[in-house]
């Protein structure tokens, strides 16, 4: 029997989640499908019992809805719960499940590179949706210090005070008091949109050298100006992609119960950007 999924948001037809799934059923030769479908804020309630009625069999969540899909589900799992916002959710014969990839997908390329968050210090940039679930991970990770950077004081006072709840010690600093840091921050995060338009960094390139490890969570254009910078001086760099990549994984292998081609996905994904 066919297997529908879907990817709900607004917008939604920029999104990579389509040809990344379908090339990943096609190489498994799976009966399953993959659709973005757009749901307007608002409308949220009503779409959702539609998904329903047409036997949905699991769905992605994105911007808008993450944090208000979860009225709509009947479980939540600890990072849902952790994080406060829901990405993946599965419906087993009309009860719906919801899941937090974010944090698993922030992690695995660190992971994949063997590199260890335990006693480090790192600066985030950016104090948006994806921050939360970035610190949740540093947090289980056993990371020593976080500075939060962000535009508005506001939103990063915040993400401090989330970090708090969960055990792990940080401060927050201005984009102006960038200028008086040093090069001594083990992973440098850019969790903000800055980037998607080619824009250049607020980040200082001064604090950042070949023992840095680099991670820009924009994966629109591959190669952003954080990273064109950063690779200028050989510090080790993590792509926005591969975040993505994480959560499209394990979103597949919830809902499937089996391994995920990661190749065959990121080879898709990559084509994707041509």
């Amino acid at each position: 029997m066919l297997k529908t999924f879907a990817v709900i948001g607004d917008p939604i037809d920029h999104s990579l989640s389509p040809t990344i799934h379908n090339a990943a059923y096609r190489q498994l030769g799976l009966e399953c499908t993959y659709i973005a479908y757009r749901i307007p804020k608002g409308q949220l309630d009503v779409e959702i019992d539609s998904l329903k009625k047409i036997k949905i069999s699991g769905f992605n969540v994105t911007i808008p809805h993450k944090i208000n899909v979860m009225e709509y589900l009947d479980e939540l799992d600890e990072n849902c719960k952790t994080i406060g916002a829901c990405n993946t959710v599965i419906n087993d014969d009309g009860n719906l499940k919801g899941y937090n990839t974010d944090m698993d997908g922030f992690l695995e390329p660190i992971k994949n590179r063997n590199i260890s968050i335990q006693d480090s210090n790192i600066l985030l940039f950016g104090a948006g949706g994806a921050a939360r679930a970035i610190i949740a991970g540093l947090a289980k990770e056993k990371a020593r210090h976080v500075t939060i950077v962000n535009r508005t004081t506001e939103h990063g006072l915040q993400l401090k005070e989330f970090s708090g709840s969960i055990g792990l010690n940080s401060e927050v600093k201005t984009i102006e008091e960038m200028n008086e840091f040093h090069a001594d921050y083990d992973l440098i995060i850019n969790s903000s949109s800055l980037g998607l338009k080619n824009e250049s960094s607020p980040i200082p390139i001064k604090i950042i050298n070949q023992e840095t490890v680099v991670y820009d969570i924009v994966y629109k254009p591959v190669n952003t100006e954080l990273i064109k910078e950063s690779k200028k001086k050989n510090a080790e760099i993590i792509y926005g992609y591969e975040m993505l990549l994480g959560q499209a994984v394990r979103s597949f292998e919830i809902w499937l119960e089996q391994k995920a081609p990661y190749d065959e996905m990121k080879k898709a994904l990559l084509g994707g950007f041509s």
